[in-house]
């Protein structure tokens, strides 16, 4: 007999469905801290005229973008009439400005903090990207030949929010980027445990969540042995997990371990690619990194208006 699939229920829905409704409201994503940060008052120290627009205006104007879907153009123009309709004294940055500073903008993902320790969860999804190569693929019917960024995401398990985040080549193996992600989690911050698949499943990746004093949820690979001891005589964690999975299995361990909800970064994934499409439009990485930066920054500002509270219906 086949498993039936469970159906869940919302128990926060008017909660939930307000939230919703603010994701369309243009004063969520042009609200008064964004107008009050506007220009650019610190000096840079170069020769020649400062910067007029700081990098929160920018910001502020390709998150709306990504929202909404636009064109540079046509962003310049829709920020033009909001200020309008708002009545605010603001210049806004042309179309040229934007493309010209999204190259070397930093995005600021705004994320909640946390007393408690966090439960994370890590995996990487990939974003196709349309060029030349594409074009070429089908105009002359040569050997496909996709192009594809890969973009890394560390998610808090309780928030749902994305707290680091990496865009690498499809090239880059996974574990490669763990010391980059795990970095952008500041030292102050506590970590409870970090779940991952076992692409991670390396010395380096280990030895960085021991020195973090957290719990690493990563299975062995299928040829896995015994590690040798810590210096203090205790056994490895990793060397726990293995026996475990080799006593009970490896169904008993996901359920002892809360292995599970590593699901959560691909549901995370799967909001990224439902709000803002599975495609980067922009053309060099640099700008790239940005755009999928600013969709992250957006998905971050969405879950803080509200997420569904799901149980399984009964």
């Amino acid at each position: 007999m086949s498993k039936q699939k469970r159906k869940y229920r919302i128990r926060n829905w008017r909660a939930y469905n307000a939230a919703l409704v603010e994701r369309g409201s243009l004063t969520v994503w042009f609200d008064d801290t964004h107008r009050a940060q506007w220009y650019e008052t610190a000096q840079s120290g170069r020769r020649g005229a400062p910067r007029r627009y700081s990098d929160v205006a920018v910001q502020c104007g390709l998150v709306i973008r990504e929202v909404f879907h636009l064109p540079l153009r046509a962003l310049e123009g829709l920020m033009q009439s909001v200020i309008t309709l708002l009545g605010v004294d603001l210049a806004i940055p042309d179309y040229s400005t934007f493309s010209r500073r999204a190259a070397a903008l930093t995005v600021q993902i705004r994320r909640q903090t946390r007393e408690s320790p966090r439960h994370i969860v890590i995996d990487s999804t990939g974003l196709k990207v349309y060029g030349a190569g594409e074009w070429h693929r089908r105009q002359h019917r040569v050997q496909q030949r996709r192009t594809w960024r890969k973009l890394h995401l560390a998610v808090d398990a309780g928030t749902h929010e994305v707290i680091a985040a990496e865009l690498t080549a499809a090239t880059v193996h996974d574990a490669e980027v763990f010391p980059a992600l795990l970095e952008q989690i500041p030292v102050d911050e506590p970590i409870a445990s970090i779940a991952a698949d076992g692409a991670y499943d390396t010395r380096v990746c280990h030895q960085m969540l021991l020195d973090r004093q957290a719990e690493a949820l990563i299975p062995p690979r299928a040829n896995a042995v015994a590690w040798p001891s810590l210096a203090n005589g205790q056994p490895h964690p990793r060397t726990a997990i293995l026996e475990y999975r080799q006593q009970h299995g490896k169904k008993a361990w996901k359920i002892h371990s809360g292995y599970h909800r590593r699901s959560l970064a691909e549901t995370a994934m799967f909001r990224l690619k439902t709000l803002f499409g599975e495609r980067l439009s922009n053309r060099r990485f640099e700008t790239q990194t940005t755009q999928a930066y600013a969709r992250l920054a957006a998905m971050n500002i969405m879950t803080q208006l509200g997420m569904p509270d799901t149980v399984v219906a009964c």
